[in-house]
């Protein structure tokens, strides 16, 4: 860095001196107007060489935009002095220089002295500026922001830790209100020192830091800049071992990069990002998987469960061990009542499945000794610690508050992560994090958590209907997880709800539809509550009639085994009419599946009687007199098929309908 500044000041130095002697050597006549050139020369050359004595120092970006400035304002010096310097008549005779050249020529030396001032005011440590206010260059006055941006990043590189902490937040505020301060930031060398201090400051200026990077990754291009910096490793390190509130940031920052550039989502795989949010997600929730484990030598007997539970408090939570066998385990319920949950059986259930894998490397502390520790710490430092580190130790005494967004940003990390990536889907499902997802959307200590809860599912089970083997490993019916997965989905469609509700809702309807093919013929509980959402008396929201209405189209399709089973389980449950009312009254966006989902009943059971008496054979021509319901694929596959198949069969058998 140094000999590069040495080799961008060489040059500015050389013409500094020429002009210098040069202005020496004027005519008379211009020698009173060189005089301030000349005086403005040697003042700007000084501060050039201190620059020079100083380039270990200096911010290489600015540098390079001031001295470029610099050099041509003092090319165009060296053109001026060298035309005073004719010492023949007829040269001087038509040697014509007006006034304003000069005063002009002075002028911005004497603002390229500005510039390398402030620029050697902006590279000294803060010790060295004394608390001096920097102000703005002159090479600021086209575009201020780019200064203050130099500003920021300079006291990254050289502040204490408390100002490239307040660096950072200012760094925070330019690039959330605008998309091209963000690629300056990045563009003008600031994704280095935020990264360090990233790593390497304190608990504020870490999360000032993770929340600057998560806003700079704003497009694909940003974001392949910051992952090849390095923020994957970085990202990874912190949340194995960095305080929970930095953690949080991370995990949001990373769901930022996965979201606006998803190639970027191998990159945090390999860097074990996948298996550190799970940890995070399985914490107090239930017991992590050996595999999201720390390597232990001490063999131990999984088969306690801890749910995080709105109404439990940190003492309440405890876990079980057995460190040797025949030692009594230890086991602190979240509720103290006898009977357990539905969920909890199936946590139970699924747990003691596992049980004779290998645990945790430090066993958690039982409820006696966990209370211990913790008024033993607060006695000792007058105030609550809260411990850093992904492991399970000590972070039971991070307040609730920092957990639950913990958990939210996991989900929502995961969420983003596992957008139709297959690789990153299996390794979730074959972690406890389907089960986690389960607990959380019926349980989760905020709106939150159930909220990304729900999306990760939705995703998961995407990508899972595209895949028959992610489909068949993740999601089979013998599976527990895979059991409390559909449960919880089914429990909030069975409530429908508004507002607020929604947006589990939808979610939870697009991921039963991806999951239609999973289900056996003995499974009869999914279809009756999808067609109760089709009824017209929700108070207009379309979104989720619409998510209903697709969600069956999946249940009710030829690729669907059990197509006939579900179509007719449709038919029983009322679906016709409420869809014959969305054919005809509908909204456009809900006209077309609804009329999809028709066709696929007509077709699959034309000889149902229902289908006769609400002349569903009427709706179906109607339909295929309108051009915009025709042109579209969907319905050209299968409209025409159902009509003719349900002419067949119906006008065979109306006359026993009469």
């Amino acid at each position: 860095m140094a000999d590069i500044v040495k080799q961008i000041l060489a040059r500015p130095i050389q013409l500094a001196d020429q002009v210098t002697k040069i202005a020496d050597e004027v005519n008379l006549s211009f020698r009173q107007d060189c005089a301030e050139i000349k005086a403005k020369t040697e003042k700007l050359a000084g501060l050039l060489r201190q620059a020079a004595r100083a380039s270990n120092d200096l911010y290489e970006r600015p540098t390079r935009r001031i001295i470029d400035d610099t050099e041509q304002v003092l090319e165009k010096a060296l053109i001026l002095v060298d035309k005073c310097r004719g010492n023949s008549l007829i040269k001087r005779l038509f040697t014509i220089i007006p006034a304003t050249a000069f005063r002009k020529t002075a002028t911005q030396l004497e603002n390229s002295i500005g510039d390398v001032s402030w620029l050697l005011r902006v590279s000294a440590s803060a010790d060295d500026r004394d608390d001096e206010y920097l102000g703005l260059p002159p090479i600021a006055s086209n575009e201020p922001i780019l200064c203050l941006i130099w500003e920021q990043v300079a006291i990254l590189y050289t502040g204490s830790y408390e100002e490239r902490s307040d660096a950072a937040a200012s760094l925070v505020s330019l690039a959330r209100d605008n998309d091209r301060y963000g690629k300056l930031i990045i563009e003008e060398g600031g994704l280095a020192p935020l990264l360090k201090l990233s790593k390497e400051g304190k608990m504020e200026g870490q999360e000032n830091a993770a929340r600057a990077i998560g806003l700079l990754g704003r497009d694909p291009e940003s974001v392949e800049q910051i992952v090849n910096a390095g923020a994957c490793s970085v990202f990874a390190k912190i949340l194995k071992e960095g305080h929970m509130k930095v953690q949080v940031v991370v995990a949001w920052a990373v769901s930022e990069l996965a979201a606006n550039h998803p190639k970027c989502q191998d990159h945090f795989a390999q860097n074990n990002v996948i298996r550190l949010l799970v940890g995070h997600l399985a914490f107090e929730t239930v017991q992590e998987h050996s595999k999201y484990a720390i390597a232990s030598k001490q063999k131990m007997s999984i088969h306690s469960v801890v749910m995080a539970n709105n109404g439990t408090t940190d003492d309440q939570i405890g876990s079980g061990e057995h460190a040797h066998r025949g030692e009594e385990s230890q086991i602190s319920r979240p509720m103290e009542n006898e009977n357990q949950s539905h969920m909890q059986n199936v946590v139970n259930n699924t747990m003691t499945g596992k049980s004779h894998q290998h645990g945790s490397g430090a066993p958690p502390k039982s409820h006696s000794q966990t209370n211990q520790k913790h008024n033993n710490t607060k006695a000792e430092n007058g105030h609550r610690v809260a411990f850093a580190g992904a492991s399970i130790k000590g972070r039971e005494f991070e307040d609730p508050a920092t957990k639950a967004q913990m958990k939210a940003m996991a989900a929502r990390a995961l969420w983003q992560l596992s957008k139709g990536n297959l690789g990153i889907c299996r390794s979730i499902t074959e972690s406890r994090a389907l089960l986690c997802f389960a607990v959380l959307l019926e349980k989760g200590p905020d709106e939150d958590v159930q909220s990304y809860s729900a999306m990760a599912l939705m995703e998961i089970a995407a990508v899972a209907e595209q895949h028959a083997e992610l489909r068949r490993s993740a999601f089979k019916p013998t599976s527990p997880a895979a059991r409390a997965v559909v449960d919880q989905l089914l429990k909030v469609i069975m409530r429908g709800g508004s507002g607020a509700e929604d947006q589990l809702l939808v979610p939870c309807l697009r991921a039963m539809g991806s999951l239609a093919r999973t289900f056996r013929a003995t499974e009869t509980r999914i279809i009756g509550p999808l067609v109760r959402l089709l009824e017209d008396d929700r108070g207009g929201e379309p979104e989720v009639v619409l998510e209903a209405t697709v969600a069956l189209v999946k249940f009710a399709c030829t690729e669907n085994f059990l197509h006939v089973n579900h179509c007719k389980s449709i038919i029983q449950h009322g679906g016709v009419k409420h869809l014959i009312q969305l054919v005809y009254f509908g909204e456009q966006m809900v006209q077309l599946p609804a009329l999809v989902l028709l066709s696929n009943i007509a077709l699959h059971v034309p000889d149902s009687e229902v289908l006769a008496q609400e002349e569903v054979l009427i709706v179906l021509e109607w339909s295929t007199k309108q051009a915009h319901l025709t042109i579209e694929k969907s319905v050209e596959e299968v409209l025409p098929e159902a009509k003719c198949r349900l002419e067949l069969y119906q006008s065979r058998g109306s006359r026993g309908f009469h």
